[in-house]
């Protein structure tokens, strides 16, 4: 009977091995963070070690790759190597921190309190979107003397803390793509997933699309994942090299929203892989007669949102409205005189031309076809900003008095109608000097007492808003005076600054680069960008062009003095 029974047994566990794969691909993992995947066993802390060397040797192994944090764990005693949960939460600080002991006294001669002090330069909340911060960081740790002599960790922190090298490091930015029915085209949203190993990339990724939008773009772009669509399977790689993307729970969803699906998950996923992308649905493929999908195959919605060649950009200068391509002034009153034009815009189909006027000692706003008599309209208001176009919408909107944020919106008796934009959440800030739309419409830049602020649009019809505002690059960035977008999730900025006149910033704020300062006198005033064109930023001698860091500006072809630079948008 024994032999009959460790028989069964043994055909059970065979049974079992078998459908165990030699080689498992990457599993969807939500909320991974660096040093909570796989990894090997990690070595104890350096014995003899100090409670200050310690508590840095903390930091420092929170990002380091390893089961359940266990290279950071390794610094707990035993009770919180059991206990620790630290939430999704990372804070990053700046990789020059200190740790002093605290000067409180301690009733246990073998227990001591470490403060780790540093700069807070953001977080990465749970939506793995990075929210920028500049504020002093102060983390207290109660460090013991263990039985064995050595100091151990015995209250770790409830969230996680990482040094700006280490998270670089180990951290890739993606930006995963959101739709925006306004202006019916995708809107990166930039993110950070776990770089290593490479291999899980699209599963990570993968999971944020299911998981939706960050904060600070919900409202404005709408998840074409949500439930009850999910990810069915694991995200996995065949032989071939087809990375193969299995959901479920699309029963019902027309051919319109599943084409618009597969150009979500190609779009986000093409950053970190270059395989053909199989997506299925249910296990057949989410649009039909079309399995296997890869970037070029997909329609170009952002080209009604892209810049034609022949709109070769304008300037004002004088108060007139010039081309840039040309120097010469445009027709109609913008051009030849009958507008005193202090700032303009041109719409992103270059038929319309909204100008700020002066007159009487007032300023007002104008609207129209280029090239003809622009309608006026009644904003009141002693200052206005350079007027910016809302992409798919048609609306123009331009800021009053610093504080109150217009759309003009062009009804179907021809007339254009002021709106407000409940705006409270990004004027609270401080008084706004100037506004540019993204040109997909999803995010205003702007220039809010001389620092740089991104907001989300949202709504629609009567009712639209400014949200959730994001304060880019706090302490390095000052005095700026000007913006515009380089890119969707990119901005150029101009400020007074001697030592960085002109900057590149991601749109979460993240990173910062300056360009070559050679050839620009400063201040700088003014600037101008669109994908794929040059970047014109305006001196007090004239127009300077450059298309990349590092390049050293040269003089644009019809410069002139004082001239503001501005493309369609």
């Amino acid at each position: 009977m024994k032999r009959l029974l460790l028989a069964i047994l043994c055909l059970v566990l065979v049974a079992g091995c078998a459908n165990v794969p030699l080689e498992s691909q990457p599993v969807v993992v939500p909320g991974e963070r660096q040093g909570q995947g796989s990894g090997d066993v990690v070595p104890e802390p350096d014995p003899g070690i100090d409670a200050l060397t310690l508590v840095r040797g903390f930091v420092r192994a929170t990002l380091k790759p390893g089961q359940s944090n266990a290279a950071a764990r390794a610094y707990l005693d035993d009770g919180g190597r059991a206990s620790w949960r630290p939430s999704r939460s990372l804070t990053i600080i700046q990789d020059t921190f200190g740790t002093v002991y605290d000067t409180n006294p301690q009733p246990d001669p073998n227990t001591v309190v470490v403060n780790v002090r540093g700069i807070d330069i953001g977080t990465l909340d749970q939506n793995n979107a990075f929210v920028p911060d500049y504020s002093s960081a102060l983390l207290q740790l109660k460090v013991r003397k263990q039985a064995n002599g050595q100091w151990r960790i015995v209250d770790p922190p409830p969230d996680l803390y990482a040094t700006e090298s280490d998270f670089s490091e180990n951290y890739t930015a993606v930006p995963v793509s959101f739709y925006s029915d306004s202006s019916a085209t995708f809107v990166p949203d930039r993110r950070y997933v776990v770089a290593k190993p490479q291999s899980g990339l699209p599963s990570r990724v993968m999971d944020l699309l299911v998981n939706g939008p960050s904060t600070s773009l919900a409202g404005s772009v709408r998840n074409l994942l949500g439930e009850p669509i999910e990810i069915d399977t694991n995200v996995k790689s065949l032989d071939d090299g087809t990375l193969v993307v299995p959901l479920t729970g699309l029963t019902g969803v027309p051919d319109e929203v599943r084409k618009l699906i597969a150009a979500q998950i190609v779009l986000s996923l093409q950053y970190v892989t270059s395989a053909r992308v199989r997506i299925l649905a249910d296990g057949a493929p989410l649009v039909a007669n079309h399995p296997d999908w890869r970037p070029n195959e997909l329609p170009n919605y952002s080209a009604t949102l892209s810049l034609s060649m022949e709109l070769l950009g304008l300037m004002t200068v004088g108060g007139r409205v010039r081309s840039l391509g040309d120097g010469a002034p445009v027709p109609g009153p913008a051009g030849n005189g009958g507008y005193d034009v202090v700032s303009a815009a041109q719409s992103i189909d270059g038929k319309r031309l909204a100008v700020v006027e002066r007159a009487g000692g007032q300023v007002r706003l104008r609207i129209g076809d280029l090239g003809h008599e622009l309608a006026a309209v009644n904003l009141g208001g002693s200052t206005l900003s350079r007027p910016t176009w809302r992409a798919g919408t048609g609306e123009v909107w331009t800021v009053v008095d610093q504080y109150s944020v217009g759309r003009m919106v062009l009804g179907p008796n021809g007339q254009w109608t002021p709106l407000q934009v409940n705006a409270t959440d990004l004027t609270q800030q401080g008084g706004i000097t100037a506004l540019r739309f993204s040109r997909d419409g999803a995010r205003v830049a702007a220039v809010v007492n001389g620092q740089l602020w991104v907001a989300s649009v949202v709504g629609s019809g009567d009712s639209v808003a400014l949200r959730e505002p994001r304060h880019l690059q706090p302490h390095d960035l000052q005095d700026v005076v000007d913006v515009d977008w380089v890119a969707q999730d990119s901005l150029v900025a101009v400020t007074r600054s001697n030592s960085q006149p002109v900057v590149r910033v991601t749109v979460d704020g993240q990173r910062l680069d300056a360009f070559n300062s050679s050839n620009l006198t400063v201040p700088v005033h003014g600037v101008t960008a669109a994908p794929s064109r040059q970047i014109v930023v305006a001196d007090a001698s004239g127009l300077w062009t450059a298309m990349v860091l590092g390049e050293v500006w040269r003089p644009q072809a019809h410069s002139m003095k004082d001239a503001d630079p501005f493309y369609p948008g």
